[in-house]
């Protein structure tokens, strides 16, 4: 496997309908899934390859010149829990720290949400550095609360 920057647009959009499609226990609102296969077209996005298969995908997001956030990320399922997203963490965390930024974000659900799947992703999330910023309960509607996770990287 290898982790490769992904430029065209219509790859982008192939590799990300393909993921995030194959995780309805994460993308369960179509819009919401449409969205983030669109917008992911035109940002930085990295791919885990396993020759021409692609087994997950990271997408990057400018939020200010300080800022950037990974703005959805996936792996298909069957490839869970075997360092996959870590090393497209790791990619996409070496890649902000080349352009310059100083802090890394991401949205995901809050805890006050009893969705495991989403516990599953928190706890991920913490586990490669990130930490509770500020829930923001109505973001994404008042029954899918937004949690702003953060992490310090230019030191």
């Amino acid at each position: 496997m290898v982790i490769k920057e992904i430029y065209d647009k219509e790859q982008k959009r192939e590799i990300s309908t393909h993921i995030l499609k194959s995780l309805p226990n994460w993308f369960r609102i179509p819009e919401a899934t449409e969205e983030y296969i669109n917008k992911s077209a035109d940002l930085p996005f990295f791919a885990a390859m396993d020759g021409s298969k692609a087994l997950g995908f990271i997408s990057m997001k400018e939020n200010s010149q300080y800022t950037t956030e990974i703005y959805v990320m996936g792996v298909l399922p069957e490839y869970h829990r075997q360092g996959i997203g870590r090393a497209l963490f790791n990619k996409a965390l070496r890649w902000a720290k080349e352009q310059g930024y100083e802090y890394l974000q991401v949205k995901t659900l809050d805890s006050s949400h009893p969705d495991i799947y989403y516990g599953r992703t928190r706890k991920f999330y913490l586990s490669m550095g990130f930490r509770p910023l500020e829930c923001l309960p109505e973001l994404w509607g008042k029954h899918n609360p937004c949690l702003i996770m953060v992490q310090y990287i230019k030191g």
